[in-house]
């Protein structure tokens, strides 16, 4: 008897707890159906709400709805780099300037220098800190008899597909002063849609002189200096630079010091240039916010120019 009611009792508890354990299941079933239901009429397009709450911090920082701000990330700039090119790797371009070899045949050429010194390893980091660089005059290296820097910086933006920003500061006369304005140069080419400079060159110029109430954005025709200087440069072993009239071949598969800038300028103080330089360089993307200071590689020795046994990449 006493087995009997053992049994019973036994049969009896094991059947209350799975009764219980269903009865939670289906609550959990239940409560999470809920949960998610709200979730999607609080939410119906599937937004997450840490999204939702970040649209409407930054637009309530910006003193707009959060509509206007999604709208305003969407819209395109006025300028666009083309993609399906052949351009160099940052790391690439960063090894020339350094005088060592690039992994990608084509980033240097052994008659258009790209290795920098020291002055001009610094200008070079900060160039890539602020957005544009700085040089006095024309960065003319008479050791190398070219300007390794805007040839390297120039390099540069084209790994990113940015264009060049460069201010040339003029040099000081004897009292101390300075003689004539600064200039600043924006160099559509690294860009590689020829089609479209003009269009970006206008619209650029609107956006200085709204901005800035600066006049100018005069074009600078280098064709006449490219066709006087074509005996020294194919002398110098250096192959001929194309005209802006080229086929959309030459700007998708050669490397950019095969291609001629485009540039525009404008005639400014030193105070204003600086500016300029700093809107012009947000306008485009150029700074990089995780740019840091250059570490020389090691191995790495002087190098020496063509006419002293070297590769000419210093």
């Amino acid at each position: 008897l006493q087995k009997s009611n053992t049994a019973a009792f036994l049969i009896a508890l094991v059947a209350n707890i799975c009764r219980s354990h269903s009865f939670q299941t289906a609550h959990t079933k239940f409560c999470t159906r809920r949960k998610f239901k709200h979730f999607f009429l609080l939410f119906p397009e599937g937004i997450s709400p840490s999204t939702n709450r970040r649209s409407h911090f930054v637009a309530a920082r910006a003193g707009k709805s959060a509509n206007e701000v999604e709208e305003g990330s969407k819209s395109s700039p006025f300028w666009r780099a083309r993609e399906d090119c052949w351009r160099p790797d940052v790391s690439d371009v960063e090894r020339i300037s350094w005088g060592m070899p690039a992994k990608k045949k084509g980033t240097g050429s052994r008659g258009m220098p790209h290795r920098l010194n020291e002055d001009e390893r610094r200008s070079f980091d900060q160039a890539r800190r602020k957005g544009f660089l700085e040089v006095y005059g024309s960065a003319w290296r008479s050791q190398r008899r070219d300007a390794p820097l805007l040839n390297s910086y120039r390099n540069l933006m084209d790994a990113r597909g940015r264009p060049m920003v460069v201010l040339h500061k003029s040099n000081p006369n004897s009292s101390g002063g300075v003689d004539v304005l600064d200039r600043l140069v924006v160099d559509l080419s690294p860009l590689r849609l020829p089609e479209e400079f003009l269009r970006v060159e206008l619209e650029l110029k609107e956006k200085v002189m709204k901005e800035m109430n600066l006049e100018g954005g005069l074009k600078i025709d280098d064709e006449n200096d490219v066709d006087e200087n074509a005996d020294d440069e194919e002398s110098e072993g250096n192959e001929p630079i194309l005209d802006l009239g080229s086929s959309d071949d030459s700007w998708e598969n050669r490397p950019i010091y095969q291609l001629p800038p485009y540039s525009l300028s404008w005639e400014v103080s030193r105070q204003e240039g600086k500016q300029l330089g700093k809107y012009v360089g947000e306008v485009f993307d150029v700074p990089e916010k995780k740019a840091t200071a250059s570490k020389k590689p090691k191995g790495v020795k002087p190098g020496k120019g063509r006419r002293h046994g070297g590769y000419g990449i210093g």
